[in-house]
């Protein structure tokens, strides 16, 4: 693991030469080919160096945040045709990708919190630096404070832990069974409020709708996992207390889920819709893990990977339609297929996979996520089928809405879809839909 995370950092200096925007690109990818031939172990860490090493779960979502990276430079094509800061915007890009690497391979819990709120940092400055609106500010205050308040007490967490236990690798814990209220809730909250869980995602969709394009992507792509890859490391020694109090988090997912999906039938805002249907199907992660199942586990790894690649597509789409119209409102950006009729496909295959439909990593995690809930309790089928029909409902209101009706008279210069888009869309959407012919290796992890 030490050659990518050397990689990464020999790539900064790169960053602030001049004309190195695509070089930039073109190292990830030969990271992204050198990630994927690793041999990785189902059942078990591998590829150990220092304290760094990768089981399946990680590496999934290490892949996922190297191919989010990628596309986040494809997709910031016009920072570079202004030269706008796109040096500095490069360096807080590649460091951003070190954060989130380190994040998902370190096998020290306190490295993890430490580089897990490393990753807020670069972040902030994709929100407030190449941000849209003077808002921004204030989304950046909102998503520094909503996760800063509620790590301190995962920090405490993590200290009583290596003074009681002389341990903090995870790989170790599983064997330990805290039976500590307190330890539970402090531990737990840091990553529901990441995910975010409903009652504590105001954040998320001031955020989403203030950053660029590329802040966007890695917040649905990347931030949000890692909430469910904290969660799911963290479960592992404390099954006990989790079988007496998870019931209070999946209630309150499927439920938050449900009035989330309605929420996203008052939008007007292009952004803001997708920003909440985030929150609505993270609901569903949160809720598979918390069952503690075989099912939820494998269900909620397949739904991260998914909806990491469908929403950050989506996004794309979304600014797409921004950098022609100047405006994300839903008023506004209508009769679009008169337009763009091929992008109008586009919008089509990433909705569809947002909903859930076949062939899509989407659907496979929500069947898992689905039977790991209704082998809970029963009575979670009523609020499953309403997320999943509502889920639909909101997919076809956006895609009706942009693509049918009068287009605005105000248009009067445009142009169609460039290749660069139609490239970063389908590379988007293939993995989303090819990676389900190798759902055996997401199935047969444990």
């Amino acid at each position: 693991m030490m050659k990518f995370i050397l990689m990464i950092i020999f790539m900064m200096p790169i960053c602030f030469k001049k004309k190195m925007f695509w070089l930039v690109q073109m190292m990830l990818f030969l990271m992204m080919f050198l990630f994927m031939n690793l041999t990785v172990m189902l059942e078990n860490y591998c590829n150990l160096s220092y304290m760094y090493s990768c089981d399946i779960i990680s590496y999934g979502l290490i892949m996922l945040s190297i191919w989010i990276s990628i596309l986040m430079i494809m997709a910031s094509e016009n920072l570079f045709k202004m030269n706008f800061y796109v040096e500095f915007f490069m360096f807080n890009l590649v460091f951003l990708l070190l954060m989130l690497f380190l994040t998902f391979s370190t096998m020290n819990l306190f490295m993890f919190y430490l580089f897990f709120e490393g990753s807020l940092i670069p972040t902030l400055m994709l929100i407030v630096g190449w941000g849209y609106q003077p808002e921004r500010i204030q989304a950046g205050m909102y998503l520094l404070f909503y996760t800063l308040f509620v790590s301190l007490p995962m920090l405490l967490g993590i200290f009583y832990l290596y003074v009681n236990f002389n341990n903090i690798m995870m790989y170790y814990l599983k064997f330990l069974n805290c039976e500590y209220y307190l330890l539970y809730f402090s531990m737990i909250m840091a990553f529901l409020v990441k995910m975010p869980m409903y009652f504590v995602h105001l954040w998320l969709p001031k955020a989403h709708v203030e950053a660029s394009v590329s802040g966007s992507m890695i917040l649905a792509g990347i931030m949000l996992k890692m909430g469910g890859y904290g969660l799911i490391r963290v479960m592992l020694f404390m099954e006990n207390l989790g079988m007496k109090m998870n019931f209070i988090w999946v209630v309150i997912s499927l439920l938050g889920g449900f009035l989330i999906s309605l929420k996203c039938f008052c939008q007007i805002d292009i952004k803001s819709l997708i920003a909440y249907s985030s929150v609505a199907h993270m609901s569903l992660v949160i809720s598979g893990i918390m069952t503690m199942n075989y099912w939820g586990y494998m269900g909620c790894y397949i739904l991260m990977i998914g909806h990491g690649l469908c929403s950050s597509g989506m996004f794309c789409l979304a600014n797409i339609n921004y950098e022609r119209l100047h405006s994300r409102s839903m008023f506004l950006n209508k009769g679009m297929m008169n337009f763009m009729p091929s992008m109008s496909m586009w919008w089509f295959l990433m909705l569809s996979s947002n909903m859930a439909a076949p062939p899509s990593l989407n659907l496979m995690g929500e069947i898992s996520l689905i039977n790991s809930l209704m082998s809970w309790s029963w009575l979670s089928m009523i609020m499953l089928m309403l997320i999943s029909f509502f889920s639909a409902g909101y997919s076809l209101y956006l895609y009706s809405y942009t693509q049918h009706g009068k287009y605005f008279m105000g248009i009067y210069s445009f142009y169609m879809g460039v290749s660069r888009e139609y490239l970063l869309l389908l590379l988007h959407w293939l993995p989303l839909n090819i990676l389900v012919m190798k759902i055996d290796c997401m199935m047969i992890w444990m």
